[in-house]
C-alpha cells in the first residue's frame, strides 16, 4: 500500500493550493513503522488541522484503517507549515 499517495491526495482536497503540499515518508528502524511528513503553507495549516483536530484525526483514521487492511503498520503522521 502507498500511504505517501493517499495521504497526499486526502491532504490535496483540503488545501486552497494544492501545487504547494509535500508528502514525505521517512524510513524507521522498525519495519512495522512508517513515518510520514506532510508539508503545507501556512494559510493552508488551519484546514488541514481542522476544528478541534478534526480534519487531521479523520485522515490518520483514514491512514489506519487502511493500514490495518493491507500491512498493519503503524502510521505516524506529522504536519508542518513552511
Amino acid at each position: 500500500m502507498n500511504y505517501v499517495s493517499l495521504t497526499e491526495r486526502l491532504i490535496k482536497a483540503l488545501v486552497s493550493d494544492p501545487e504547494t503540499v509535500s508528502v514525505k515518508e521517512f524510513p524507521s528502524d522498525d519495519e512495522n513503522k512508517v513515518t510520514i511528513e506532510v508539508l503545507v503553507s501556512e494559510v493552508d495549516l488551519p484546514r488541514v488541522i481542522g476544528k478541534g483536530g478534526k480534519n487531521i484525526n479523520a485522515v490518520r483514521t483514514i491512514l489506519k484503517a487502511s493500514s490495518s487492511l493491507h500491512d498493519r503498520k503503524y502510521i505516524n503522521l506529522n504536519v508542518e507549515s513552511f
